[in-house]
């Protein structure tokens, strides 16, 4: 009888700490914490302008297709399925050679089953600074582009360095693009919430 109940007492106990053991884990994995404690104070809405080129007919592409769907389906340039590879210059003017203040890495999938009506892609890449107050940070975009309509729009979903915590959206428009060789030049307006200041932390 006397070990039935040291063992019925000692059950209670192996449940009662099992417990308060899975609680205490379950209640501290996380706390809610307010951004002063990384460093950051109050949010700004910046606006960037640059222009994305697209060169195809180089010695060195920006971009290389990296899956393309099998020749002789379609005439279409990127026809549906097919998935490029990007590294495309960010210049503060429409020319190529102008100044350099980033680039766009990234990839992007043709996405349009109706070929030749139009050419749809869902692009994700990183605008990366290299140039300013915001040298060596980057913003996270990921989005549909509809390459024929006049302005595409796209969300901004993070950032890092001085964007962490960022959202926001860009705004593409074409300004020279030759459909059949891939060269391009876009003109990009990129509206960003962020903190406007931060502190480095591990």
């Amino acid at each position: 009888m006397a070990n039935s109940k040291t063992l019925s007492s000692t059950f209670f106990t192996f449940l009662t700490l099992t417990f308060l053991f899975s609680f205490l884990v379950t209640a501290n994995y996380y706390q809610n914490i307010p951004p002063t404690y990384l460093g950051f104070r109050e949010e700004k809405l910046t606006h960037f302008h640059f222009y994305f080129h697209e060169v195809v007919t180089s010695q060195k592409p920006s971009l290389v297709i990296a899956t393309e769907p099998l020749k002789g389906k379609s005439n279409c340039p990127l026809p549906f399925g097919s998935i490029v590879v990007m590294e495309d210059p960010l210049t503060i003017g429409p020319e190529l050679d102008s100044k350099l203040v980033g680039k766009a890495q990234g990839f992007y999938i043709s996405s349009a089953q109706t070929e030749g009506l139009e050419l749809e892609l869902v692009m994700g890449m990183t605008l990366a600074f290299i140039e300013g107050e915001y040298n060596g940070s980057t913003l996270s975009v990921l989005g549909r582009n509809a390459i024929f309509s006049q302005v595409r729009e796209m969300p901004i979903i993070g950032g890092t360095g001085a964007f962490r915590f960022a959202r926001g959206f860009v705004q593409a428009r074409s300004v020279k693009v030759d459909y059949q060789k891939g060269d391009a030049t876009v003109e990009y307006n990129v509206y960003v919430l962020h903190y406007s200041s931060h502190e480095d932390f591990n």
